[in-house]
């Protein structure tokens, strides 16, 4: 018989490439190819440095340009956006499920390892796994749920205030940033629903639980009569191509309604 925490492991990393996970003991020794995220949020590491420079060379490559016809700032905000959605995707997951964490993981107690091209590869403490499968099922369920509320703002002010963190000094405003964690949550969303449309309702309660905090607040606007999410800024990825005339994302401000 399957355990809870592996089954809903199992059940998560069924939606998509950008939720699944696999899980660690917290505190266990680091075995390779895994890394502790937080690397990526340390100057001195200089990971992060070198994915937003990966991604530069690969935007610039998609264009036929050198990387440096590519802004650094537009590389970051991309390179940010998937490190985000990468972060959030699982545990909007596992709130569909049954509910967000009550204390989400932190960058150190998360590990990776790196690639691009798609999700890296990403691991959940198992404990972090095993206190959702024992809550109450689908706690997020009521938009105006005070647990879910200080769950979902645990998140934004914990792992992902830190990626946000450490991207704005390479020139991204933070208006960008949050803007691309809002996002993420709405990305994410619709994979679950386009996955499991049975789990529509309790994804979409989820994510207003993330939405409806002061640093997403004003981040995006959704319209009353159809729900369709919009993003008050741009993650600048038209500007990777040549002359800064690229296509735009479908949730993108500059987009033309």
């Amino acid at each position: 018989m399957t355990e809870p925490t592996t089954a809903l492991q199992e059940q998560v990393s069924a939606l998509g490439p950008f939720f699944t996970f696999e899980t660690h003991a917290a505190g266990s020794e680091l075995v390779s190819p895994w890394r502790k995220l937080s690397e990526v949020a340390r100057v001195e590491s200089g990971v992060l440095e070198e994915r937003v420079a990966s991604v530069r060379a690969a935007l610039a490559a998609g264009g036929g340009r050198p990387a440096e016809a590519v802004e650094l700032r537009v590389a970051a905000s991309v390179a940010h956006l998937g490190l985000v959605a990468r972060v959030v995707s699982p545990m909007l997951g596992l709130a569909a499920l049954h509910r967000l964490p009550p204390r989400p993981p932190t960058l150190d107690e998360l590990r990776w390892h790196s690639g691009l091209g798609g999700a890296f590869a990403l691991s959940l403490p198992r404990e972090t796994v095993a206190a959702v499968a024992a809550g109450d099922a689908v706690a997020t369920d009521d938009a105006g749920s005070v647990a879910g509320a200080r769950a979902a703002a645990a998140l934004l002010a914990g792992p992902v205030r830190d990626l946000v963190d450490a991207v704005a000094p390479f020139s991204v405003s933070r208006r960008i940033l949050w803007g691309n964690v809002a996002s993420a949550v709405n990305g994410a969303t619709a994979g679950i629903v386009s996955a499991a449309p049975a789990l529509a309702r309790p994804a979409r309660t989820a994510a207003l639980l993330m939405l409806r905090q002061p640093q997403l607040r004003d981040a995006h606007t959704l319209d009353p009569r159809n729900g369709r999410f919009r993003r008050r800024s741009c993650c600048l990825i038209y500007r990777a191509a040549p002359d800064a005339a690229g296509a735009v994302c479908g949730d993108c401000v500059l987009v033309r309604r």
